[in-house]
């Protein structure tokens, strides 16, 4: 019950995050901590599963960076690990004419960002590559690909635990504190002088926590003595399927252009790894942080969104889009024609509902989304010894073993390792 380190969270952040602590550490006790029964239960175990290859991200961002260094390591780890994965390509696609220097813009911004293989192609070449899709142009992206994130996960845990890393499943974190022992009057204060507690009284001592957990990170953040901003604010993503008969029609990764005045990238089609086709995601307020039907509820976890007043500056400077993402949840021929912009053949008897995801968005107080990774602490005898990842959004699970490289680098920075 006592460790050098421990990670809050087995998502694949957490995950990754631990993996490169335990390389690098080989003679420390590390532990990840997570309240789930099993590893990579949410946004790890739903989400799309695609390798993006870094185009959307601000040059310079840590986004675009780790993005680009986190697709190379991804391919390269799958390729060491025998994880199955596929490099099927992605077509952005303008299918009305002012997207086209949207598009332009948006090939600019990759090639500053040093993604590979991007190219312009005209409507011939894109029937070519997606017999089925029209569009007047589009930035093709052979570099991004699909894997079951699920799967890379759980290896990066096994590739831990048999580093000699310890996973404490069923352990939900709700208090972290100094031990009575290791008061300033003491000498040298405890080893280990943090003491962790779960939800069943039960605790772990550590010299040192990182938090990576997601949709908690707030509420983690705030439990430490640390800023409780930017706060979490929860989004549900609702997926449709293509019917298996059907599944024929997509090859790759098709998307639209992205349009800056929104927040989300917008419908697109979505290969999976085995074999189906999702199509979406929406992208609507959900009632609850680990709300993955349409009807889960939390009042505690309502009550910390509808209170928060960046969420109700978000919600009216974007109020027709909001509007239009609920009308288009509600109603399945409201989403096709989304999609029939891009393949007319698709028909509301092609697609069922399918599952869900929910992503933490972070958003400050002035409602901005926040968009980058943020990593901070605090101060004080806790604080001190704490690195919270606070923001770690898409494209997360493409960035993770970058990212871990960041968060194992911050953390020999801040504790001296």
């Amino acid at each position: 019950s006592t460790f050098d380190v421990a990670v809050v969270g087995a998502g694949i952040v957490g995950l990754a995050a631990a993996r490169e602590l335990v390389r690098r550490h080989p003679a420390l006790a590390l532990a990840v901590l997570e309240k789930e029964r099993e590893p990579a239960y949410h946004q790890s175990g739903h989400n799309s599963g695609v390798i993006h290859s870094g185009i959307y991200y601000k040059p310079g961002s840590l986004k675009a960076k780790l993005c680009v260094q986190g697709a190379a390591l991804c391919y390269e780890y799958c390729d060491q690990k025998g994880i199955p994965y596929k490099r099927c390509g992605k077509l952005i696609v303008a299918v009305e004419q002012d997207e086209i220097p949207r598009l332009k813009a948006l090939y600019e911004r990759g090639l500053q960002n040093n993604v590979p293989g991007l190219k312009l192609i005209g409507a011939k070449e894109i029937q070519a590559k997606e017999p089925f899709c029209r569009g007047l142009m589009a930035l093709d992206s052979p570099y991004t690909g699909i894997v079951n994130y699920k799967q890379v996960a759980q290896s990066y845990a096994e590739d831990f635990q048999e580093a000699g890393g310890t996973i404490l499943t069923d352990f939900e974190v709700t208090n972290m504190e100094m031990a009575k022992e290791s008061s300033s009057e003491s000498e040298d204060g405890l080893k280990y002088p943090v003491v962790v507690r779960n939800s069943k009284g039960e605790e772990i001592y550590c010299r040192h926590i990182v938090t990576c957990a997601g949709l908690y990170s707030d509420r983690l953040s705030e439990i430490s003595g640390c800023s409780p901003e930017p706060r979490i604010v929860p989004f549900r993503g609702d997926y449709l399927v293509l019917k298996p008969e059907k599944c024929y029609m997509v090859k790759g990764n098709i998307y639209p252009v992205p349009n800056p005045r929104f927040p989300f990238l917008g419908f697109h089609f979505t290969p999976r790894m085995d074999g189906s086709v999702w199509l979406g995601p929406n992208a609507v307020l959900a009632f609850k942080r680990e709300g993955y039907k349409l009807f889960d509820f939390s009042t505690g976890d309502f009550l910390d969104a509808v209170t928060y007043s960046g969420l109700w500056k978000l919600v009216l400077r974007n109020l027709s889009y909001g509007l239009s993402e609920m009308y288009r949840a509600c109603f399945l021929s409201a989403q096709v024609k989304q999609l029939q912009k891009f393949i007319p053949e698709v028909t509301v008897n092609d697609v069922l509902r399918g599952p869900s995801g929910v992503r933490a968005q972070a958003l400050d107080s002035d409602g901005n989304l926040v968009d980058d990774f943020v990593f901070d602490g605090g101060s004080g005898d806790i604080g001190s010894r704490i690195l919270h990842v606070r923001n770690a959004p898409s494209p997360a699970a493409t960035s993770s073993l970058a990212i871990a490289k960041m968060i194992a680098d911050e953390v020999q920075r801040r504790f001296e390792l």
